[in-house]
């Protein structure tokens, strides 16, 4: 097992090797994820905020492809990460209707604000490298620190869509025939409870857990529990209860709260710290528990083949009080 993190964590703890990247902090990033959530067509580029203290340390993206090769079989010190790179660059020129190698010439460096570059340069407002000379590129984005905001999103359905008919397959027919087993379930006797993950917005996943700072106040992995449930079983905020399902039980402080569904619990995802081996001063100070030991491995999305991670019917019963 090969991992590339800068913690020794309950995940990276199983590695045979760690490969440290750099921190967040030390590398450009630039805003995609958000275009999914996006009301404006934006753009958005952030330097990094410290230079690397050893300069000829390999970038993550280094890292990924050389582990690529490795994949193939090839011995770690013979792949050629430029001409990987190079490429990926050119295949995704072709996509555009242009010449990688004809392109490639206007770079002294690749990686991935070559790539950045590309994409920019041929989306919807880009330059196409000179055909439209006031189009975007990724100098003229670094020259605006807050980004560029190019108005309201403009429809492109049907235009995007590569269905024959360009329309949306909203009942493709997989779905369709899974339907009889969807009204059997409807119909199927009431579990006791059910159990729903949660995000807190100090503790995204697990990954802010070792951050001092964000650590501090009441204890955030709780299990949320409505108030008629509460007295139900008996329980009331701060007491611990075993929570069990098909696949295993943890114990956990309950939070009593209206602001639940009856017949539903919540708990967050990404706890579960102070495992052996792992190197997390603050996270296993306040180790929480993981949810993960209640997912059987049976219970899946039928149609997908996925593990359902919502929904999973439980028991709860008070521990102490």
């Amino acid at each position: 097992m090969i991992a590339v993190d800068l913690w020794l964590n309950e995940t990276t703890r199983h590695a045979d090797v760690i490969l440290p990247g750099l921190s967040p902090l030390e590398q450009p990033h630039h805003d995609d994820l958000i275009l999914n959530f996006a009301v404006n067509s934006i753009a958005n580029y952030s330097a990094p905020v410290f230079e690397p203290e050893e300069p000829d340390r390999p970038r993550e993206w280094e890292i990924l492809v050389r582990l690529t090769g490795l994949c193939t079989g090839m011995p770690a010190e013979d792949v050629d990460v430029a001409a990987i790179d190079d490429g990926f660059f050119d295949y995704m020129a072709f996509t555009q209707g242009l010449d990688g190698a004809e392109i490639r010439k206007h770079y002294e460096h690749g990686g991935p604000e070559r790539i950045l570059d590309l994409t920019l340069r041929t989306g919807p407002f880009g330059d196409r490298y000179g055909e439209n000379p006031d189009g975007l590129t990724l100098d003229k984005l670094k020259a605006q620190p807050n980004g560029i905001n190019f108005g309201p999103m403009v429809p492109q359905v049907p235009e995007v869509l590569g269905t024959a008919d360009k329309k949306i397959r909203l009942a493709p027919q997989y779905l369709l025939d899974d339907l009889p087993r969807l009204a059997a379930r409807l119909d199927r006797a009431p579990d006791e409870l059910v159990l729903v993950s949660r995000r807190h917005l100090r503790s995204n996943n697990s990954w802010l857990h070792n951050v001092g700072p964000l650590m501090k106040g009441k204890d955030r992995c709780t299990l949320l529990m409505h108030t008629d449930d509460a007295v139900k079983h008996g329980v009331v905020t701060g007491d611990v209860v075993t929570v069990s399902s098909a696949g295993g039980s943890i114990e956990v402080p309950v939070e009593v709260t209206g602001a639940i569904m009856p017949g539903v619990v919540s708990m967050p995802h990404g706890w579960g710290h102070g495992k052996p081996g792992t190197r997390m001063s603050v996270a296993n100070g306040s180790p929480g528990v993981n949810t993960n030991v209640l997912s059987p491995p049976n219970f899946i999305d039928e149609p997908s083949g996925n593990g359902a991670l919502n929904g999973i019917p439980v028991t709860v019963t008070a521990t102490t009080t």
